[in-house]
């Protein structure tokens, strides 16, 4: 998995703004991610999971890394 998440994060924003939850209902990026609404396209949640479990995997590797420094 790659070192940043930046990329997944642009395609979602920009799948998001396309959204009728951005658009439509005048949300914020940040309310239609966190959201499970009838009016974000299947892809835009394909990509929310997508990029949270990247974020997730980072989060994982850096706890992993610090914990074994005891040796």
């Amino acid at each position: 998995m790659a070192k940043s998440c930046k990329g997944l994060a642009v395609e979602l924003v920009k799948c998001l703004s396309e959204s009728d939850c951005v658009k439509v209902e005048k949300k914020s990026f940040r309310e239609c991610a966190k959201e499970k609404s009838p009016c974000i396209p299947s892809e835009c949640v394909g990509l929310r999971e997508t990029y949270f479990n990247c974020k997730r995997g980072q989060l994982d590797m850096r706890a992993r890394i610090r914990g074994n420094k005891g040796y």
